[in-house]
């Protein structure tokens, strides 16, 4: 069989498309008929790693034919030295003005050989030595005359940043290369920019001749200079400060930024004090007394990066010593945080439209919402954290996330997507060294594989490297916007700002004096729960000290500032195993705010909040915190009980769910997102799914022991629950109704279908940290004294023969609620005809009632209680109103159908539309009942139990009427709750006893 003949490779292969490319290297020698001519494979596979191939080959070809001489040993060089090699292609293929720079130099590619490079300490050294400079004296003077330094310069400078490039790109061509890290290039270009400043002002010094020695002259850097994170091609940021002769001083200051100008960088000293309305140079005094008078808040943040590098040292040294205390003050002024973001937004505002997503810089998601997001956080919390006082932006963020500010994996990301962007604003710069930020056009593919290329991204599961690229960049400016957005935005921020920095940093007397100004009445043990929380070095000790100085003016706000410590003390300790917790509080739009507002002002929550923790996170969401479909939680509620095969955990998951919607519930009514007969509604519709839960559990239970369901049950809601009027602490009123099931005797059944309700009743009733769930079947046949389960058949014949009338009033808002829905329904069918009897009230059954309500209002009402603010059994409240509309629906039910409702609103609604009851009477107790419910239900949450009466005075009516009435004082709220239940009374005594 013929030998194959393998064909020659294509130069294809190696990512040459020019016409020319051919003959540049059979020219250059690397090249045959075969391919790659010997010993150049190595030269051709690190050329096509070039961000440009084409481009690169082109440079090599330039300089062989313009240095013939030299093109030899450059040639052997690129073979043998794998250092230069990988340095040299990458720069010539990333970047046509250094190569530019390379080509008509004659053997500047040597100082890319290996060990050839300069170190960074020799930066400054390097540059003086071009000028020439004399270093003898307290400046170094330049000893070549302005125009000869300033060509010299510019050669030495760009030789530095060359080798500063070829080191950043290298490891593209050869892979063994050492990678350079962000900080380590910023790093470098940052020194070599200190380094030019000082080379200019020893030409500056020069220029002006001997009077220099009347003047002291620093410069200050600002922006990326001041935080050595400098790009390619920046300007660098800088100010003066001059001392003794200051026109001889601004004469250097021009010179300096003409011939930093003219031979390495633009030098931007519009950063000073008035801009560039300003003088150049201002002395020490001129800058504190600017700052203290008229600086704005965007000066104080500029001031965050500065630091003297060039001049008189001790200069510099005395100007930070005068702005640091004024910078770490700025989050103190009025309105700061919102003057940050206020400036973000111009910022952002200027940016065209078209480029708002292409601008690495100034577009949303860009460099600046990464830069603005950090320098606000150091503001305000660097002035009382000195580890936050750095001026490098990945610094001072990886400051923020050790410390607890911004939580780790924020940092971590938002620092990755900001290298990404630097690298990418990086290498666009390195192109033609011009200062750019904007990201090619989708169209431009040649641009965007360049780019890719020279950022070291590769194709990637079928997709070219342009398309990885595109992909990974808008990927990061989401993530650094929504970072940006909850970081920036964060209600956190002002909170904090708003606390003075005095107040951050007090002794501990001086701080029981500031706890007891802001109205904590146990201020040494306010500063004692403080001291725990606080206490130790561990990252949960770091949050709670970012946390507390705003929670504490928070917690001074609401009726119990010392409550509501107490309170976020034993629920951070009983959370203090949950990873979220603090990350929520410090993290979550208002989310700490909420909570100080739930802890300040109620005993229940706190105790709900360590049981059903997960429920914090509802804070931060106002639509999951109370628009919670009632339907969707019960389905969910029986669904988590049904999952749980053994009896008492099914209990235990419906008493959670019950908790957890409990909690939901009255953190939203105190915050003022739900209106009372949506809470009321919300609470009963819980309540029914517990019990339609916990029955169908136990129903399963007891039939495996009985052998099968002897019986069905159904469970007939009462008073508040058939209402759905719960309130917090009500009992579930019911009538527990069986039936029995195919060849089961009645006793059989009754004695099945009792041991169910008992179980129920028992199961729920059990003592637990929760609010009671007290199943109450007080109101069945013969009460106390009756059968807890009755047949249909039984209570038929009950009501037929033996019910008194205030038991067809009880009836009234009987609602099937539970277990068998027909059986229910049969049931509520044969109870019609007695709760709206045929004719209405007879005069004696009338009577009955009105004898019954009497004896209520003399016997029940506790001893004690006051009348008129008892919620329940006072004068024009809930149970004068309730009896009124019953015994209206007794009387009228059978002809007015608009009346059967179990709803009191809704029955006074009806009344009023059917004539019985004038409007104005029925808004009276409409609004009445409603403030009524709405003050139980405050009392129940305010003080953790059950209780009908409200506070006659103290920080419980305080924090009653702040749930209620959050404009008005505690006595004023107290006189209109009178007010209102007067007016009901009056109309509930003329509906009521008069004929």
């Amino acid at each position: 069989m013929a030998d194959r003949v393998r064909s020659a490779p294509s130069i294809a292969r190696y990512g040459l498309t020019d016409d020319r490319a051919a003959e540049y290297l059979r020219t250059a020698g690397w090249w045959g008929k075969a391919g790659p001519t010997a010993d150049r494979e190595a030269s051709m596979i690190a050329l096509s790693r070039a961000p440009d191939p084409d481009l690169a080959l082109r440079v090599i070809d330039r300089i062989r034919t313009t240095d013939p001489d030299g093109w030899p040993g450059l040639d052997r060089a690129i073979a043998t030295d794998k250092g230069l090699r990988g340095r040299l292609l990458a720069v010539f293929g990333g970047s046509t003005a250094l190569a530019d720079f390379v080509i008509p130099r004659q053997g500047e590619w040597r100082r890319l050989l290996t060990d050839r490079q300069h170190s960074v300490a020799d930066y400054a050294g390097v540059l003086l030595d071009a000028v020439e400079a004399d270093r003898s004296g307290p400046y170094p003077v330049a000893g070549l005359a302005k125009a000869d330094a300033t060509r010299a310069l510019r050669a030495a400078y760009r030789g530095l940043l060359l080798e500063i490039a070829a080191d950043d790109l290298g490891h593209l061509i050869e892979r063994d290369l050492p990678v350079p890290s962000y900080a380590q290039t910023t790093g470098r270009l940052t020194t070599l920019a200190e380094a030019a400043i000082r080379a200019a002002l020893a030409v500056a010094a020069a220029d002006v001749g001997e009077v220099r020695e009347n003047c002291r002259l620093t410069v200050i850097a600002m922006g990326k200079c001041g935080g050595n994170e400098l790009n390619y091609v920046s300007d660098v940021d800088v100010l003066f400060v001059g001392d003794g002769d200051l026109d001889t001083a601004t004469r250097m200051a021009a010179t300096l930024l003409r011939v930093a100008g003219q031979a390495c960088f633009e030098v931007d000293a519009a950063l000073r004090p008035e801009g560039k309305a300003g003088p150049l140079v201002r002395t020490l005094d001129g800058h504190a007394a600017y700052y203290e008078r008229w600086a704005r808040t965007w000066e104080f943040q500029a001031l965050l990066k500065a630091r003297p590098i060039a001049g008189d040292a001790e200069l510099g040294e005395d100007y930070l010593d005068v702005v640091r205390p004024l910078v770490w003050a700025a989050a103190d002024r009025d309105n700061f945080v919102d003057d940050v973001r206020a400036m973000r937004r111009r910022v952002e505002d200027h940016v065209p439209t078209e480029l708002l997503d292409r601008e690495l810089k100034l577009g949303r998601g860009g460099l600046r919402d990464v830069e603005f997001a950090v320098q606000l956080l150091q503001l305000v919390h660097g002035r009382n954290d000195e580890s936050l006082r750095r001026r490098s932006t990945v610094d001072s963020l990886a400051a923020l996330g050790e410390g607890g500010y911004v939580g780790r994996t924020d940092a971590a990301e938002l620092g990755e997507s900001y290298r990404f962007l630097r690298l990418l604003e990086h290498r666009l710069q390195l192109q033609k060294l011009r200062r750019t930020h904007t990201f090619p056009d989708a169209d431009d593919t040649d641009q965007l594989r360049w780019l890719a290329r020279a950022a070291g991204i590769k194709p990637e599961r079928g997709r070219s490297e342009s398309a990885v690229l595109a992909d990974e960049f808008h990927r990061h400016l989401r993530r650094i916007r929504r970072l940006h957005e909850k970081l920036f935005y964060r209600p956190l921020l002002e909170a904090v700002a708003r606390v003075p920095s005095d107040a951050l940093r007090l002794s501990p007397k001086s701080a029981e004096a500031r706890l007891a100004a802001l109205g904590y009445a146990a201020p040494d043990g306010a500063l004692r729960h403080i001291e725990v929380l606080t206490a130790g070095v561990s990252r949960r000790a770091a949050i709670q000290r970012t946390l507390l100085p705003a929670l504490l003016e928070m917690l001074a706000e609401t009726p119990d500032p010392d409550g509501g410590l107490l309170a976020y003390r034993k629920v951070s300790e009983a959370l203090a195993g949950t990873d979220w917790y603090l990350r929520v509080l410090r993290d979550e739009a208002a989310v700490v705010e909420r909570l100080a507002r739930l802890l300040g002002t109620s005993k229940l929550v706190p105790d709900l909040v360590v049981r059903a923790p997960e429920a914090l996170r509802l804070l931060g969401d106002p639509e999951q915190l109370a628009g919670r479909d009632t339907a969707e939680v019960a389905t969910s509620l029986r669904q988590a009980v049904n999952r749980q095969g053994y009896l008492g955990n099914a209990v235990a998951a419906a008493r959670s769910g019950r908790r957890h919607e409990l909690l939901r519930v009255a953190s939203a009514d105190l915050l003022g997102f739900m209106d009372v007969l949506t809470v009321c509604h919300a609470l009963s519709s819980v309540w029914v799914a517990v019990l339609q839960a916990t029955l169908a559990a136990v129903d399963r239970a007891e039939a495996v022991s009985a052998g099968g369901h002897l019986a069905r049950i159904a469970v007939i809601g009462m008073g508040r629950l058939g209402g759905a009027e719960l309130g917090y602490g009500s009992d579930a009123d019911v009538l527990f109704v069986c039936e029995p099931a195919e060849g089961v005797s009645d006793s059989d059944a009754v004695r099945y279908a009792s041991r169910v309700a008992q179980s129920v009743r028992k199961f729920l009733g059990a003592p637990s940290q929760d609010p009671p769930l007290h199943v109450d079947v007080d109101l069945r046949p013969e009460g106390r004294q009756g059968p807890i389960v009755r047949t249909l058949e039984s209570y038929r014949s009950y009501y037929g023969q033996w019910s008194q009338v205030w038991e067809a009033q009880a009836l009234l808002r009987a609602r099937p609620v539970a277990g068998d829905e027909e059986l229910g329904a049969r049931f509520i069918e044969m109870i019609d005809p007695l709760r709206y009897p045929e004719g209405g009230l007879d005069a004696e059954r009338t009577r009955e009632i009105r004898r019954i309500k009497a004896r209520v209002d003399t016997e029940r009402l506790p001893r004690g209680a006051d009348p008129a603010t008892h919620t329940k059994l006072g004068r024009g409240g809930l149970a004068d109103i309730e009896w009124t509309l019953q015994l209206l629906q007794l009387r009228h039910a059978h002809e007015v159908p608009s009346l059967r409702t179990t709803s009191t609103i809704d029955g006074l609604g009806a009344a009023a539309a059917a004539g019985l009851v004038d409007e104005v009477d029925a808004t009276a107790l409409r609004e009445a009942w409603l403030l009524a419910t709405r003050a139980r239900n405050a009392i129940t949450v305010v003080r953790g139990k059950v209780t009908d009466q409200l506070p006659s005075s103290g920080r419980e009516l305080t924090a009653v009427a702040a749930v209620l009435r959050p404009d008005a004082d505690p006595g004023e709220f107290l006189d209109s709750y009178r007010r209102t239940l007067r007016r009901a009374r009056g109309v509930v005594e003329r509906l009521f006893y008069e004929d």
